[in-house]
C-alpha cells in the first residue's frame, strides 16, 4: 500500500539532516587507536554534559520517531508494531552516528547521547500513536484531501522545511540561497597552486551591496516564494488566503527566533524596522492578489520569482558586520546545528527550483496526455 502522507519523504529528509548534523564538519577522519565501541561501556553520566545537550539530544530525535511511526500507521500497521519499530530505527541511526564519531577528532561519542536519542525517537513514536488513537491522524488525512491536490507530498515536505531553513541568520530577512560568494572563496582555496586555477571559469564579477530598492524586492520575493509554492497544491481561493497569512506569520516568527538566538532576546525584533515591515506588507498584498491565479501559472511565477531572488542575492556582496555575527553560530553554543541550519538555508531554494521545474513540466504534459 502506498503511504497516504508525506511522512516517509519527511522522515528520509530528516534522517539525512541528522546524519549531516552528527558528522559535521566531516573533517579529520582518522583511526584514533581506540575501540570504536568503547563509548558503550563508559560510565554514566559523562564528565562533561549540560542540560542544553540533554534537551537537544532528546528533541532532535522526536520528529524522526514521530515521522517513522506516522508513515507506518498511514501504511496500515498497528501501533503496537509501529511504535517499537520506529523507536528501534531511531536508536539504530543514533548508534551508527555515535560509532562514526569516534573517527572524528572534533566529535565525542557518548552512550548518554545514544540513550537520549533513543528516548526521543520513542517519545515521537508514542506521540504519533497517541494522535492516531485520538483520531487526529484521520482528521489530518481528511484535512489534506480537502485542502491539497493529489501528489502534493514534495511541496508539503519543502514547506515543512522552510521555517527550519530560516533559523540560520541571513543577510536579508528570508534571503535564502546566497551561496555564490562562499562557493567562489571555497573554490579558490581548494584550487590554489593547482593547474586548474588557470582555466577553470571562476566567478570574478565584482560584487556590490544591494540598493535599498533591491533589498525591499528581495525580502518581498523571499516571502512570496513559499506562498506560491503552497498555491501550486492548494486550489480553493479562501484556503490559499488563509495559508498565505499562516506562512507569513510562521516566517516572521522563526526569523525573530533566529535573531533572538543570535543577538539575544532583547534584539529579536530589531530586524523588523520600517523597510522590513514595508517589504512584508508588500509580500502579503502580492500573495493575496495572486490567490485566484491557476496552479500552473503559480508554478511559472514561482520559477520567475526564484530566479530573480537567487540572481539578486548572489550578485550582492556579504556585509562585513553580518559576516562577523555568524561567528556566534559557527563558534558558539549552536556549533552542532551550524552546518545543518546553514545548509538548509543554502539548499532550500535550489531544491524548490528543481521541484517546481518538474511540477510545471508535469502540468504542461497533462493536457497533451489527456488529448
Amino acid at each position: 500500500m502506498q503511504p497516504r502522507s508525506s511522512a516517509w519523504t519527511l522522515a528520509a529528509i530528516y534522517a539525512a539532516l541528522i546524519v549531516f548534523a552528527s558528522l559535521f564538519p566531516f573533517e579529520g577522519w582518522r583511526v584514533q587507536g581506540v575501540d570504536p565501541w568503547v563509548f558503550l561501556t563508559a560510565k554514566l553520566p559523562p564528565p562533561y554534559w549540560t542540560w542544553f545537550d540533554v534537551n537537544t539530544n532528546i528533541a532532535g530525535y522526536v520528529p524522526l520517531g514521530f515521522l517513522l511511526a506516522l508513515g507506518m500507521l498511514r501504511d496500515g500497521r498497528r501501533a503496537r508494531w509501529a511504535v517499537p519499530l520506529a523507536a528501534l530505527l531511531g536508536a539504530a541511526l543514533s548508534l551508527g552516528m555515535e560509532f562514526l564519531q569516534i573517527y572524528l577528532p572534533r566529535r565525542v561519542p557518548s552512550n548518554l547521547d545514544l540513550s537520549l536519542n533513543a528516548a526521543g525517537a520513542l517519545l515521537g513514536a508514542l506521540l504519533a500513536a497517541l494522535l492516531e488513537r485520538l483520531g487526529a491522524l484521520q482528521r489530518w488525512a481528511q484535512f489534506r484531501e480537502r485542502w491539497l491536490a493529489p501528489g502534493s507530498g514534495g511541496a508539503v515536505a519543502l514547506l515543512a522545511l522552510w521555517p527550519a531553513s530560516l533559523l540560520f541568520p541571513t543577510a536579508l530577512p528570508f534571503g535564502l540561497g546566497q551561496v555564490l560568494e562562499r562557493l567562489d572563496l571555497w573554490l579558490d582555496e581548494q584550487l590554489e597552486d593547482t593547474p586548474f586555477m588557470s582555466w577553470l571559469p571562476l566567478w570574478d564579477a565584482p560584487m556590490t551591496p544591494l540598493t535599498p530598492g533591491a533589498e525591499l524586492l528581495c525580502v518581498m520575493l523571499g516571502l512570496l516564494i513559499p506562498c506560491l509554492l503552497g498555491y501550486c497544491v492548494i486550489t480553493h481561493k479562501l484556503r490559499r488566503a488563509v495559508f498565505a497569512v499562516c506562512i507569513v506569520l510562521a516566517g516572521v516568527g522563526v526569523t525573530a527566533l533566529s535573531a533572538a538566538l543570535t543577538y539575544g532576546p532583547a534584539h529579536a525584533w530589531e530586524w523588523l524596522q520600517a523597510p522590513g515591515r514595508a517589504a512584508i506588507w508588500g509580500g502579503v498584498l502580492v500573495a493575496l492578489a495572486l490567490v485566484p491565479v491557476p496552479r500552473r501559472i503559480c508554478g511559472v511565477l514561482l520559477l520567475v520569482a526564484l530566479s530573480m531572488h537567487l540572481s539578486w542575492l548572489n550578485q550582492a556582496s556579504t556585509d562585513v558586520y553580518f559576516a562577523q555575527t555568524l561567528q556566534v553560530w559557527e563558534q558558539g553554543r549552536f556549533i552542532r546545528f551550524y552546518g545543518l541550519a546553514q545548509w538548509l538555508g543554502w539548499l532550500w531554494p535550489y531544491a524548490t527550483l528543481i521541484y517546481v521545474g518538474w511540477y510545471v513540466a508535469q502540468r504542461a504534459a497533462a493536457p497533451r496526455m489527456a488529448a
